[in-house]
């Protein structure tokens, strides 16, 4: 295995080109943007730049394939097999397609593999077999009259991923998207494009009909804006920061009122009480819950709150284990945590680390930037002792920076879970399954964990509440989205 991967890492990555309407083409400007390797900092190749131009020609393309009804108006048996056959290209191009993602985002190999073109296969494979056997209604209605209600696409759906995790962010937006009979436009993350590019590759293989899946690259504050303001897109579908998703929002308002839904940030409370099942254990996986892809995972457990009379012991056992945490590069198999996206996203965790500090955090281990000399972009899994009022324990770093905050009782851990403004996931380690299930109600985020972190597959929906958005990816409900209900009310 390491030996394939490390053929692959010397794979040369040409210049890449825009995906519309089943061709390749450049930008219409000539416009690119490096992609630079978060491994060794070294220029791994090109993407093309797009502007409003593009943007127009995609959603054009995607219109024109949907009006045609080539994919809309397929049968559901069809559509089904082709999605089958993207999830089995994934499948087989599986190695490819993650070592490709790594070079271009710094995800440790060992999680990419599972959580890029293996969380995206079975994706496609999920809704592939979900979208069969989705039924209109039959209104309870008098006699003389019959009320159905239909379920259809929407139309022309935008999807905007992020650099983090773009193959399985990109597949839970895209597969049901295209399930439902829709034609797609996707914009991955400059940052992060390489994957998707290919994804648009291995689609057209699959059958694909021309237009229905397009993806155009470059940079948020052009492609990204002229995607929001864009009148002939019907769903926008984004993950990403809270910033960008009020632009969003605000982009709707000002263009054609398009649904908007978002899954924005966190800053996600692990709650461990003192009668956890496996203190060990709860230390480990909550040590991983927040280290593992540097800490870049929405969902990653930022926050640990522990029971005060275990808090000491724990906190030093979890110190402990990130201290002895293996990060450096991400295509070696033992290698337990990767490279920071980019020196933009160094600067800051960085930056995150200096306020703690002023802010007089407790530092346990970590802090720094390291393997400088490899040109990559690197950092200690860092462990601070904060309290609630802090920067840290408010503010998503979005790095592999812990914060950890005492709590006396179950009142007292809710309270400090909940003192935040986002509300995307969380966990609670108990035996008392009284206190589990009151933790379950009282926690107000889209996922409660209990005595584990993460884990979650395609048959449960993942959304925010509050300021972490709308809407659910993943699941049946995540159809909801991509879809329109047409009432017909027919007099007998």
């Amino acid at each position: 295995m390491q030996e394939k991967i490390d053929l692959l890492r010397l794979n040369n990555v040409p210049a890449q080109k825009l995906f519309v309407a089943g061709n390749w083409r450049e930008a219409r400007s000539g416009a690119t943007l490096d992609v630079i390797s978060p491994i060794d900092g070294s220029r791994l190749t090109t993407i093309a730049d797009a502007d409003g131009h593009d943007v127009d020609a995609a959603v054009s393309a995607a219109r024109a394939a949907f009006e045609k009804g080539v994919w809309s108006r397929a049968a559901p048996a069809e559509r089904k097999k082709v999605l089958g056959r993207i999830a089995d290209l994934i499948e087989k191009h599986a190695l490819e397609l993650a070592v490709l993602g790594v070079r271009d985002n710094g995800t440790e190999i060992s999680m990419a593999l599972k959580a890029e073109p293996g969380s995206a296969a079975g994706t496609f494979r999920y809704y592939a077999e979900a979208l069969d056997k989705v039924y209109g209604e039959v209104a309870p209605t008098a006699g003389n009259v019959l009320g159905l209600i239909h379920c259809e696409p929407v139309g022309v759906v935008a999807a905007i991923v992020p650099w983090n995790f773009p193959m399985m962010i990109g597949a839970w937006k895209v597969a049901p998207a295209l399930a439902a009979g829709n034609s797609v436009v996707l914009k991955p993350a400059e940052g992060a494009s390489l994957t998707l590019l290919r994804l648009a590759e291995i689609c057209a293989e699959a059958g694909l009909p021309e237009g229905v899946l397009n993806v155009v690259t470059g940079r948020g504050a052009v492609t990204g804006e002229a995607i929001g303001l864009h009148p002939d897109i019907d769903v926008l579908a984004f993950t990403g920061s809270g910033n960008v998703g009020r632009r969003l929002l605000e982009y709707s308002a000002r263009s054609n009122l398009k649904r908007v839904y978002l899954e924005l940030g966190g800053k996600s409370p692990n709650v461990v009480f003192a009668d956890a099942p496996d203190l060990d254990q709860a230390a480990k996986v909550s040590a991983y819950g927040i280290f593992r892809n540097s800490g870049q995972v929405c969902v990653a457990g930022s926050r640990l709150l522990v029971e005060r009379s275990i808090y000491e012991a724990f906190s030093e056992r979890v110190a402990a284990i990130a201290a002895e945490m293996k990060v450096g590069d991400p295509l070696l198999l033992t290698t337990q945590a990767g490279a920071i996206s980019s020196d933009v996203q160094l600067s800051k965790n960085l930056g995150f680390v200096e306020q703690a500090l002023g802010e007089s955090a407790r530092l346990r281990t970590g802090g720094k930037r390291i393997l400088e000399e490899t040109g990559g972009f690197y950092m200690e899994p860092t462990v601070f002792d904060v309290s609630p009022e802090m920067t840290l324990a408010r503010e998503e770093a979005f790095g592999p920076i812990l914060s950890i905050i005492p709590f006396n009782n179950e009142a007292d851990a809710l309270r400090i879970a909940n003192a935040t403004e986002y509300g995307l996931a969380s966990a609670v380690w108990t035996s008392n399954l009284s206190r589990a299930h009151r933790m379950v109600r009282g926690i107000r985020a889209g996922v409660v964990h209990v005595n584990t972190y993460g884990g979650a597959d395609n048959t449960v929906p993942l959304g925010g509440v509050k300021q972490s958005g709308n809407g659910y990816d993943k699941s049946l409900h995540a159809l909801d989205k991509y879809t329109d209900l047409k009432t017909a009310w027919i007099q007998l």
